[in-house]
């Protein structure tokens, strides 16, 4: 049904996004579940793909990954590029101070890049 294939879907953008989140953030699945306190066995299974986590889960998780539960669930929309710019600039603000000084040179030279 068109639910379930809904479902799976879900599932399966949401594992490969916090994957990618907490490579990016040079985290493990198991210090992303004791931030979100969640055991490890429930966030391999949200990563594989194999539970789909309630809300307030997932919110954490986007918390503890700097981004958004529509992000998370692929349920972003294509933004304009002035909404996108203020969304990252208050991301910065609240977030840069856990960042490391690579992740901090790398945003620079991102941004500097021509």
């Amino acid at each position: 049904s068109a639910d379930l294939e809904r479902g799976m879907l879900m599932k399966n953008i949401l594992g490969e996004r916090i994957s990618e989140l907490i490579s990016q953030k040079g985290i493990t699945q198991r210090e992303l579940a004791s931030m979100v306190h969640v055991t490890d066995v429930s966030m391999s299974r949200y990563v594989k793909g194999e539970r789909i986590p309630k809300g307030p889960i997932i919110a954490n998780i986007a918390k503890a990954l700097n981004t958004t539960s529509d992000y998370l669930l692929g349920q972003d929309s294509t933004q304009d590029s002035e909404l996108d710019y203020y969304q990252v600039q208050r991301m910065i603000a609240r977030n840069s101070k856990d960042w490391s000084q690579k992740q901090k040179n790398d945003l620079i030279a991102a941004l500097v890049k021509p």
